[in-house]
């Protein structure tokens, strides 16, 4: 009954165009060329090094920009273990990253996105079909026992299995 209650509540499908394939390797093709442009500047960082950084946000990147400004005006301030074309380097990329840093989180959350509604959808149309063969099973109608069989699996708690394993075992 619980599966009967969900599946009524969502019977719109919104995901109901499937990507052509031809669609899906083409923008796989592209993706993978955009990467390994960009391959060779970009570095990986640790969870803890991701930690450990300063964050530039708004606000700070109007500070940077303000004191790149000033260190060429008024060299004579910056410390001698910054160096200025370090600082320009740093100060450039993270201005010109963030346009294609942007676009790249819009197509990640687009696709996460749809990625979502049709994994929900399959499911939702997984558990419809589910309970149709566990109610044909439940009267014994030719064939739904097999099925059923088959996909109850999935809802087999762990700990049930566990439990039933070192029963058997003894």
């Amino acid at each position: 009954m619980f599966y009967v209650k969900k599946i009524s509540k969502k019977m719109n499908n919104i995901h109901n165009q499937s990507i052509p394939t031809e669609v899906l390797a083409q923008a796989t093709a592209k993706m993978n060329e955009v990467y390994e442009i960009l391959k060779p500047y970009l570095l990986t960082l640790s969870p803890d090094e991701r930690h450990s950084l300063l964050k530039k946000g708004d606000k700070s990147s109007n500070f940077v920009d303000k004191a790149l400004e000033f260190s060429r005006t008024n060299p004579e301030f910056l410390p001698s273990y910054v160096t200025r074309s370090d600082f320009e380097i740093d100060a450039a990329d993270s201005n010109n990253l963030l346009g294609i840093v942007t676009l790249a989180t819009q197509l990640c959350n687009g696709l996460d996105d749809t990625m979502m509604v049709a994994g929900s959808e399959a499911l939702y149309a997984a558990l419809a079909y589910y309970n149709s063969v566990r109610q044909a099973a439940a009267l014994n109608v030719p064939g739904a026992k097999a099925i059923y069989e088959e996909l109850k699996k999935r809802f087999i708690s762990k700990s049930r299995t566990a439990v039933t394993a070192s029963a058997v075992a003894k």
